[in-house]
C-alpha cells in the first residue's frame, strides 16, 4: 500500500539545501558577501579561515533580512523566520553569533535585541562564551542568565534602575528556559519590546510541551504595550499580521524567530505552535550531489542525518557481559577519549564506581548531580586526554562540543531515535572521524535496528565480540564487584 505522505507546507516541502559534506565544501571566509571587516578580523584571530557549508548559506540569509539594521525589511516587509536543520557539529552556533553581532555593531542604546534560548545550562554557557569572543571590543553586552548565579545577581546583569526609569545592560541575553520566565514575570524593568532576534537552538526539544509556554511568554513580552509609558510609542509594535496602511505608517522593529536543530521535526502541527512568518528552511539533510552533478533522491527518506565521518556498530550482548564488554574496549582494546552513555543517572553513577573499582582505567561521570564547576573541570580534563572515559546521562549529551571525542559507547541502547542521534554525534564533528558502538541485548535487538532503519539510518554494522575475548577480565571483575558492595554497604 502507498504511504501516506503527510501533507508538508511548501518550504518544508522544498528547502534550501545544504552540502552535507563539511570538508569538501568549505567556503573562504571572505567570499561570504557582507561580513562587517571587524568580524572578518576577530574569525582570523580566532583561526577560522573558512565557513562550513550551513554557515556560508544562513550567515549571508540573516544579514539580508537585516538589511535595514533592525527595522521592517526593504519595502516595509517583514523579514522571514529562519529554520536551520543541520547534523551536530556543523558549526550553527557561529552562524547565528556573526550576523546577530554584526547588526548590532551600530546600536546606540542598549536594549535586549537579540535573545537565545537554549536547554541546558552547558549549552547557554557555550553560546554564550562564543558571543563573548565577537562583541569583545564592540560595547556590546551579552548576559548569561542560567540560575547558576542568584536571582538577584542576574537582575543585576541585565537591568539598572536610574532616576528616568530602568535601563537595559544587556543587548543580547543567552538564557535557559525557566530561569528566562522567572525574569519575564518578576525583573521590574526587564523588557523585550525592542527584541529584534529569538533564536531557539535545539529547537525539537525546546518546541516540546515543557518549554512551548516559555516560547509563549517570550513572544508575548516582546509584543506588550509600553503600557502608557508612552515614551516609545513611535515603535508601537504591532502584533504581526497582514501588512496595512495603520501597520506600516512608523517604523516598526519586526521580531524574527530562528530555529536550530540537529533534528527539527517534520511535524507541520508542532511546527505551527511557533506561529511562524514565511519561514525559510535550510537543511542538509537530503542532497547528496553524485560525481556527475546530479542530485541522488534515495536520500529523501532520511529524516535524519549524522556526521559523514561517523562509523557505527553495535555489539548484541547479555546483561551481564555488559560491564564486561566496556572494560574489554578500554584495556583490551585500548580505546581512548571515550564518551559512555547509560540512560539514567543512577546507571552513570553504578558504571563510574564500578570501572573505577577494577582500576587501570582513567574515569569520571558527568552528570546534572554534579556542580556545575566541577562538571566543567572534567569536561576539560576529558579534552586535554587526562580522563580516558568519561560516563555520562543523556541530559549532559545534547549539544555538547567535546572536542576529541574518538569513541562513542552507548552502554544502555538509547530507546528514541533523536537521543541516539545526539549521543553519536558527539563524535565525528566539524568533520572529523569517529566511532559509535552501541551494545544491545538480544531482546533489544530488533526493536534498536527497526528504529534505525525507520530513520534511514542503514550503515550500522554488527560486531560481535566473542566470549573468549571476556575471560581475562572475569577474575579481576569479580573482585571489583565484591569491593562495590562493600563499599555501598
Amino acid at each position: 500500500s502507498p504511504q501516506v505522505q503527510p501533507f508538508l507546507p511548501q518550504w518544508l516541502a522544498e528547502p534550501k539545501r545544504v552540502q552535507k559534506r563539511i570538508r569538501d565544501n568549505l567556503c573562504p571566509i571572505r567570499d561570504v558577501p557582507g561580513i562587517h571587516p571587524r568580524l572578518l578580523k576577530k574569525l582570523q584571530m580566532n583561526g577560522i579561515e573558512s565557513f562550513f557549508p550551513v554557515q556560508a548559506e544562513v550567515i549571508p540569509a540573516i544579514l539580508q533580512s537585516a538589511a535595514n539594521g533592525y527595522l521592517m525589511g526593504r519595502g516595509g516587509y517583514r523579514p522571514k523566520d529562519i529554520c536551520v536543520s543541520a547534523p551536530t557539529g556543523s558549526g550553527k552556533t557561529l552562524s547565528f553569533v556573526i550576523p546577530i553581532v554584526q547588526v548590532l555593531l551600530d546600536r546606540v542604546v542598549c536594549h535586549v535585541r537579540a535573545l537565545v534560548v537554549l536547554p541546558t545550562k552547558e549549552l547557554a554557557q557555550q553560546v554564550s562564551k562564543v558571543f563573548n569572543v565577537y562583541t569583545d571590543g564592540t560595547g556590546l553586552k551579552v548576559a548569561l542568565i542560567t540560575g547558576q548565579k542568584s536571582f538577584a545577581k542576574e537582575q543585576e546583569m541585565l537591568v539598572q534602575k536610574k532616576v528616568t526609569g530602568y535601563c537595559s545592560l544587556a543587548d543580547i541575553v543567552v538564557a535557559t528556559p525557566g530561569r528566562l520566565t522567572d525574569h519575564i514575570n518578576q525583573t521590574p524593568g526587564f523588557s523585550l519590546t525592542q527584541l529584534r532576534f529569538l533564536i531557539v537552538d535545539e529547537a525539537d526539544r525546546m518546541i516540546d510541551d515543557m518549554h512551548q509556554n516559555c516560547l509563549n511568554q517570550i513572544v508575548k513580552a516582546a509584543f506588550q504595550g509600553e503600557n502608557g509609558s508612552g515614551s516609545n510609542m513611535l515603535f508601537q509594535r504591532t502584533k504581526p499580521g497582514p501588512v496595512t496602511a495603520a501597520s506600516s505608517c512608523s517604523p516598526q522593529i519586526p521580531l524574527q524567530k530562528l530555529l536550530f536543530s540537529a533534528t527539527l521535526t517534520q511535524d507541520p502541527e508542532k511546527l505551527q505552535q511557533l506561529d511562524l512568518f514565511q519561514p525559510r528552511l535550510f537543511t542538509s539533510v537530503y542532497s547528496e550531489k553524485n560525481r556527475d552533478g546530479t542530485e541522488t533522491e534515495q536520500d529523501t527518506n532520511n529524516k535524519y542525518t549524522l556526521p559523514e565521518g561517523l562509523s557505527q556498530c553495535y555489539v548484541p550482548c547479555d546483561l551481564n557481559s555488559k560491564p564486561l564488554l566496556l572494560l574489554y574496549f578500554m584495556l583490551t582494546m585500548k580505546f581512548t577519549r571515550v564518551l559512555c552513555f547509560t540512560n539514567s543517572r543512577e546507571a552513570s553513577h553504578r558504571l563510574f564506581l564500578l570501572v573505577q573499582a577494577f582500576g587501570g582505567i582513567t574515569v569520571a561521570e558527568f552528570s546534572s548531580r554534579l556542580p556545575p564547576n566541577e562538571r566543567r573541570r572534567t569536561m576539560k580534563e576529558f579534552e586535554q586526554g587526562k580522563i580516558q572515559l568519561l560516563i555520562s546521562t543523556d541530559a549532559t549529551a545534547r549539544g555538547i562540543d567535546v572536542k576529541g571525542v574518538n569513541y562513542v559507547i552507548n552502554y544502555d541502547a538509547p530507546q528514541f531515535i533523536r537521543t541516539y542521534i545526539h549521543r553519536v554525534g558527539r563524535t565525528a564533528r566539524a568533520g572529523e572521524a569517529g566511532v559509535a558502538f552501541s551494545l544491545v541485548l538480544r531482546i533489544q535487538e530488533r526493536r534498536f535496528l527497526r528504529m534505525l532503519r525507520d530513520a534511514g539510518i542503514q550503515d550500522i554494522k554488527k560486531h560481535p565480540v566473542k566470549g573468549n575475548s571476556l575471560k581475562p577480565l572475569v577474575q579481576q571483575y569479580e573482585g571489583a564487584l565484591c569491593k562495590l558492595e562493600k563499599t555501598v554497604k
